[in-house]
């Protein structure tokens, strides 16, 4: 093997062939997706629903953005669906071509290459272990004075699992309302925080015109394969625009019932917070306890944590971990960060055992 291979969580064919563990055999910590698996109502019932795929989806996916505007509060006509948030990403770069973007940053790379693919350069503000991840707001506001037309945010920000409360997420909206500066928001993870209310911005959509906000399926509701994503913003001119530009029926019949059938499951979506909570602050507390690691708070449903045994990268863990059939996630490859830092997510209590075993005894493994 290769001394520089890094991983994603989606590279389980790849490790299965380097390490000949079968992928089947693997338990990804670093693909940040629910572990209970997909909506029990949806395993009971999309069955039911499989004749849908004889006729074409409705084209403007009514029931399916009713349920998601139920899901979110907001009114259906703020919702646009896509095939996945990617989807989602190229038509708005597509068609307001930011000239400079601004990425706050270790964050998620596919932001950057969104950009460039629609010609326009991006530029990363760098949030500090110093400040334990978290953004500093006046620092940010003085990099946007500049020429910059689109500030990029993820939140809760992967990797480092800090958030943006909704509170400062105005006072970004009202700076950039100020230099015309357009504000994409990724809340990919929100659904995971504590207390939803005090960081999604989906409500700030109904009073400012320059923010989008991007959220999917893949990670709280376990369906990447599904490829279901969604944009919330109240801006209805960019919105007929995404409408205007993107392809139609991206989405298929069964994806969109399905859609419908998990935004309804209050029972999967309790469960999940439930264990969420539970193993996020017993995994946290049993790595703090300990003197190898520094775990800097997390928010969503994964952790960054820093690497101190002064003999030990991040390499090195993920080759003790994966060869114990668990993958964790080498954070040498973000912006901004080294071979001293990995993510992990939340699975389930004996699986996170198995982790805590290994990353509590490096030596022994």
């Amino acid at each position: 093997m290769k001394s520089k291979e890094h991983f994603h969580g989606s590279d389980l064919e790849k490790i299965e062939r380097i390490y000949g563990i079968k992928k089947e055999d693997i338990t990804s910590f670093s693909a940040n997706v629910n572990p209970l698996g997909v909506s029990f109502r949806l395993k009971k019932t999309l069955a039911e629903h499989l004749d849908a795929i004889t006729t074409y989806p409705d084209r403007e996916y009514r029931s399916l953005r009713s349920c998601i505007a139920d899901y979110v509060h907001t009114d259906f006509e703020n919702i646009v669906v896509g095939n996945g948030s990617t989807e989602l990403i190229s038509l708005f770069i597509q068609i307001t071509h930011p000239k400079k973007a601004l990425i706050v940053g270790p964050t998620y790379s596919e932001y950057e290459r969104e950009v460039s693919l629609g010609g326009g350069r991006s530029h990363y503000f760098s949030l500090t272990e110093a400040k334990e991840f978290e953004l500093d707001i006046p620092t940010l506001t003085e990099e946007l004075s500049h020429d910059v037309d689109l500030l990029i945010l993820c939140n809760p920000n992967n990797p480092t699992s800090s958030i943006i409360t909704r509170a400062q997420m105005r006072e970004i909206l009202d700076f950039c309302k100020r230099k015309s500066i357009t504000v994409l928001v990724d809340e990919t993870y929100v659904e995971f925080v504590e207390d939803l209310d005090a960081v999604t911005a989906v409500p700030l959509t109904e009073y400012y015109n320059n923010i989008i906000i991007l959220r999917g399926v893949s990670k709280f509701f376990a369906a990447p394969g599904l490829r279901l994503g969604y944009a919330i913003c109240g801006n209805r001119d960019l919105l007929k625009e995404i409408n205007r530009n993107k392809n139609p029926w991206t989405i298929n019949s069964l994806a969109a019932i399905a859609g419908e059938i998990m935004f309804t499951d209050k029972e999967y979506q309790k469960e999940t917070l439930d264990l969420i909570s539970s193993e996020r602050n017993r995994m946290c507390k049993n790595l703090t306890a300990g003197e190898g690691y520094k775990v800097f708070r997390p928010h969503a449903n994964f952790a960054l944590v820093k690497i101190l045994h002064e003999d030990l990268t991040s390499g090195d863990l993920f080759d003790r971990t994966i060869r114990q059939g668990l993958m964790i996630r080498d954070c040498s490859t973000f912006p901004f960060l080294n071979n001293k830092y990995f993510r992990f997510c939340f699975m389930k209590p004996e699986q996170n055992d198995a982790l805590l075993n290994i990353l509590l005894n490096p030596a022994k493994n």
